[in-house]
């Protein structure tokens, strides 16, 4: 993966890497609103999102009512990039980044990264990949956080599979 600050494209993948640049820059910018919709501009329609902790999502109205439920929880999420790079394929984009914000009064934050494939500069697939039993553990120390888990309906998902199946 390449630093962000000191991206410099491969030799003959100029276009490629352009593509990957903009897409990061429009995810900080999108987490940076900390808004579903936001997020959700940057997928296709038929949009697959895999990640740990929630059910596999299939399209926009699905993925936005995910957000949605996650940002209920943590109003004030926020990613901060550190790395990103393109992979080997054609419209493969890791980025590797810090989620945070506040959860039972309390600062939460996590590290992940997310396998994005592209599709003219949008998001057919995205897998996220982070450490869901560390997570799950610090929210649940904090009680005070557990209504707003309630009322975004979270019902985590620990059996789901990264790969979806």
């Amino acid at each position: 993966m390449e630093a962000r600050t000191k991206a410099k494209a491969p030799a003959g993948a100029g276009e490629a890497h352009s593509e990957a640049a903009d897409f990061v820059r429009r995810f900080e910018e999108a987490w940076a609103r900390s808004d579903p919709d936001a997020l959700v501009a940057l997928f296709t329609d038929e949009a697959r999102l895999v990640q740990p902790m929630m059910p596999t999502t299939v399209g926009k109205a699905a993925a936005r009512a995910a957000f949605a439920r996650l940002l209920g929880m943590v109003p004030d999420l926020h990613a901060i990039v550190h790395r990103w790079g393109a992979g080997d394929e054609e419209g493969v984009v890791f980025i590797e980044f810090t989620l945070a914000g506040t959860f039972g009064g309390r600062e939460l934050s996590w590290p992940a990264v997310d396998r994005f494939v592209l599709r003219d500069g949008l998001v057919v697939e995205r897998a996220s990949y982070f450490d869901a039993a560390r997570l799950g553990l610090e929210m649940a120390t904090r009680p005070r956080g557990w209504r707003s888990m309630i009322a975004a309906r979270m019902r985590p998902t620990l059996g789901d599979r990264q790969d979806g199946r």
